[in-house]
């Protein structure tokens, strides 16, 4: 397609490295500084980049100016981001039917154009994705670009302007160029934290489900963060407390070994010297209760790893009094082939309950119960209570 006036056909990594004159900025260097901040910013905004869209808008003088940062599919209603006054319904209308009639998508990557320079003015204004849907809204301009990364990402920015607004001139077509690759990799570095933060969440929940206490520590010793089985354990305040120094035992003797093993696992993160093997002990704890198990790790500091608050110790807990993971019967069903009632036998036993008192549980008689055992044995391949037991405790199902 032959590049009008009114667009700009560059496409990919060239997009990037085009030279621009000090004529084509149409913002000043603080007013640049600015927007492009704000977009960078936008990644720890909820929802993300909502200033930097807003800014857009003011400069543009547009209606609306929308990132959809998941377009919308037959499979999916998307994720969209909008600066200006939004319909809700009209919203709901573009993701559920007006995106399957839309002709401005497909854009090629670094192409800045309008859909009457895409498609022809008046094929766009014969459209029904113009007649049936913007012209109802108000909307007369639509000024885009789409966004693809080597992660598979593809987004969308639209911006658009009302019937009485000019159409978009060279001068704004260029500032969403210039500001085009620096949302490109805005949106990687969002997607970046996204994915750490979506693996960060499942292996806390996977700590939380098999009863695994995680407490973190910065290079001062003080707390970071720490998962809800941490949280519990530390609430009882019984053996282990957190003040506003970090974690304290309440046994003088335990406290000072506790410190050289907390100050030990820093220095070696600092220093690439840490404990080859991780330091471990116990806690003692009132009323005759089990000791908590304690280990301390280090978390070493990576070759270009900032100074700061970072992760630089890990202190695991576990509270022996407290049950182990339960496995879920409907996981136990399917990972060992058993039938409804079998699989709740056999989550009562790994509970610790006697084979009369699960009978009871589940309002069956003994022998009933006897003859649902038989049968897990033999689709397990154990041949004992205890070491039924400890094949459920052990496999995935604790993970359920």
């Amino acid at each position: 397609m032959a590049t009008s006036p009114h667009s700009l056909n560059i496409s990919g990594r060239d997009a990037e490295a085009r030279v621009l004159k000090d004529a084509d900025y149409a913002l000043g260097p603080a007013e640049l500084d600015r927007v492009i901040s704000d977009i960078y910013e936008g990644i720890t905004e909820t929802p993300p980049w909502n200033s930097a869209l807003e800014h857009m808008r003011t400069l543009m003088n547009a209606a609306h100016v929308t990132l959809m940062l998941r377009p919308p599919s037959s499979e999916s209603t998307g994720v969209m981001i909008n600066a200006g006054e939004v319909d809700d319904q009209a919203t709901h209308s573009y993701e559920t039917h007006f995106f399957a009639i839309d002709p401005f998508v497909g854009l090629p990557e670094g192409e800045v154009i309008s859909a009457e320079d895409l498609i022809g003015k008046e094929k766009w204004l014969e459209s029904p994705m113009y007649l049936e849907y913007l012209k109802p809204l108000g909307i007369r301009h639509l000024l885009g670009a789409d966004i693809y990364t080597e992660e598979g990402i593809e987004c969308r920015l639209r911006v658009t302007r009302q019937p009485d607004g000019s159409r978009f001139s060279k001068k704004d077509i260029t500032l969403v160029h210039i500001l085009l690759p620096h949302l490109r990799r805005s949106i990687q570095l969002h997607f970046k934290m996204d994915y750490l933060e979506s693996e960060r969440q499942l292996f806390s929940g996977t700590m939380n489900r098999m009863l695994l206490g995680v407490v973190f520590l910065d290079q001062n010793g003080s707390v970071l963060e720490m998962n809800q089985e941490a949280e519990r354990i530390l609430a009882e305040k019984d053996g282990l407390i957190l003040t506003n120094k970090g974690l304290t035992a309440n046994k003088r003797s335990e406290n000072q070994e506790l410190q050289a093993m907390i100050q030990e696992a820093i220095a070696g993160g600092l220093t690439d010297s840490g404990p080859a093997v991780a330091e471990a002990m116990s806690i003692t704890r009132e009323f005759d209760r089990s000791r908590l198990g304690l280990v301390v790790r280090t978390i070493p500091m990576g070759p270009w790893s900032e100074a700061g608050r970072r992760p630089a110790a890990a202190i695991f807990l576990r509270d022996p009094d407290y049950n182990s993971a339960e496995p879920v019967q409907e996981v136990v069903q399917r990972v060992f082939g058993l039938t409804r009632m079998e699989a709740a036998l056999a989550v009562y036993l790994a509970k610790g309950y006697t084979l009369d008192e699960a009978a009871e549980k589940l309002n069956v008689r003994r022998n009933t119960a006897r003859t649902h055992l038989r049968s897990i044995f033999g689709k397990t391949g154990v041949s004992r209570q205890t070491m039924l037991v400890r094949l459920l405790l052990k496999s995935v199902v604790s993970l359920g």
